[in-house]
Formats: structure tokens, C-alpha cells, sequence
């Protein structure tokens, strides 16, 4: 189930959430909606994303324009996910043409240097390490706003 914070209509960002953990989840919509007050949707899984993103199986290289894709300016996920996890998803939207360009931020409970690194190269904008607080929104907020 992929559901919409409680962010304005009209707010600066948008932010797709990915975590099997429902609390993870909440606490990052909660820290995004106070810092950045922006609408964040969230999803339970990978494939949950890919969905509300449009990017299930051959839609993956879609470069037609299309009016129900949702304009999401942040992505943050969960690596260890059921299903599919966050490298896997990770690869998926910096392999479409219309989310390729998104941030995509890595979370994880594990801190493992060649994982990180992994992710790095595949095109994550950062890596944080969970639980996931408010230093991490604002450090992501001045990452973000170097861009």
C-alpha cells in the first residue's frame, strides 16, 4: 500500500519513502513533513515503488512523456527489504529514463563499506546509517541543495 503524508498540495518536494518497516517509515515521513513540510508518499516495498513510480517490468525504459507518472524529487530506501531490495531498486530508477535524475538516498541498519560503495556507484546520492534522525534530514538538506 503506498500512501501520501499529510505535506501541503502545493509543497517544494516531494518524497518517496521505501521501507518494510512500518515505524522506519513513519519516523522518516514525520522528520521530512516538519523539517521540509513536503508531501511524502510512502511504499512498504521495492516493488510497491517501482509500482507507484510506473516502473514495473517492460516499463522500466519508458521515455514517453506520461501525465500519470507522479513527480517525486527524492527517493530514500531501505537496503534490506524483502522481495527486492534497495540496490535492486535502486538500479531500477537510475535505469529509467524519467527517474534517472532523482536523488536516491540508502538507508541501513548495516554499516558496510563495500556495501556503501556499491551503492555510490550505482548512482546513490548518500548513504545513512539507521535509526534515521533529524541530523540526517539536515544533512541531506544542505546535500541536496548543493546540487
Amino acid at each position: 500500500m503506498v500512501t501520501v503524508g499529510n505535506g501541503e498540495e502545493d509543497a517544494v518536494m516531494h518524497v518517496l519513502v521505501v521501507d518494510d518497516s512500518v515505524v522506519d517509515r513513519m519516523v522518516v515521513e514525520k522528520l521530512f513533513i516538519k523539517s521540509f513540510s513536503c508531501k511524502v508518499t510512502t511504499a512498504e516495498n521495492g516493488v510497491r515503488a517501482l509500482e507507484y513510480l510506473g516502473l514495473l517490468a517492460g516499463d522500466v525504459q519508458h521515455n514517453s512523456p506520461n501525465t500519470n507518472v507522479p513527480k517525486v524529487d527524492l527517493i530514500i530506501t531501505d537496503y534490506s527489504m524483502p522481495g527486492m531490495n534497495g540496490y535492486e531498486l535502486l538500479k531500477k530508477v537510475k535505469d529509467s529514463a524519467m527517474f534517472k535524475d532523482v536523488p536516491v538516498v540508502v538507508m541501513s541498519s548495516e554499516n558496510i563499506p563495500s556495501q556503501i560503495n556499491q551503492f555510490m556507484e550505482a548512482g546513490a546520492k548518500m548513504f545513512i546509517l539507521k535509526p534515521f534522525k533529524l541530523a540526517d534530514v539536515n544533512q541531506l538538506k544542505s546535500q541536496l541543495m548543493q546540487s
